[in-house]
């Protein structure tokens, strides 16, 4: 049973990041195709009480929003992994600005999503902790995490 928590900004590679690591033994929980904040906790307490691997692909920008997916987790015995999309916000805005249709979003969330966004922590619960950063190919580099900046 393991909760996978995102952190990042858009347009950071979280979905692309899904698709590669989780795609074949993980539900995606995404906002996006949701629509609703009431779906989105639905499906989280439906994969809770199944014992469902599950992985929360959204922005998460502070611990508060991250505290209660992690505090539920682990009440009900899960592992819970976390990855910190790391990213420029320059880099952000210009994968952002590739984007066609409903994948491209307003600047101005993007920008929003920066100025709350902060550093997760191990000390928040989670088990494993990992930095995701895209390498000039737009692949994906994992590093382990440290405390240092």
């Amino acid at each position: 049973m393991e909760i996978v928590l995102f952190v990042g900004m858009q347009a950071t590679g979280k979905s692309s990041f899904y698709r590669e690591h989780y795609f074949n033994t993980h539900i995606r929980i995404n906002l996006d195709m949701l629509k609703t904040r009431h779906r989105e906790q639905l499906l989280v307490r439906a994969c809770i009480e199944a014992k469902q691997p599950f992985v929360l692909d959204k922005t998460n920008p502070t611990r508060v929003e991250r505290e209660k997916y992690i505090a539920a987790a682990k009440a009900a015995g899960f592992r819970v992994v976390g990855y910190y999309f790391a990213s420029k916000l320059q880099d952000a805005l210009r994968r952002n600005a590739a984007r066609t249709g409903d994948a491209r979003i307003p600047d101005v969330g993007l920008l929003g999503t920066h100025a709350r966004l902060e550093r997760p922590s191990v000390s928040e619960g989670f088990d494993t902790l990992s930095y995701v950063r895209m390498d000039e190919r737009d692949g994906f580099v994992v590093e382990e995490w440290t405390d240092e900046v």
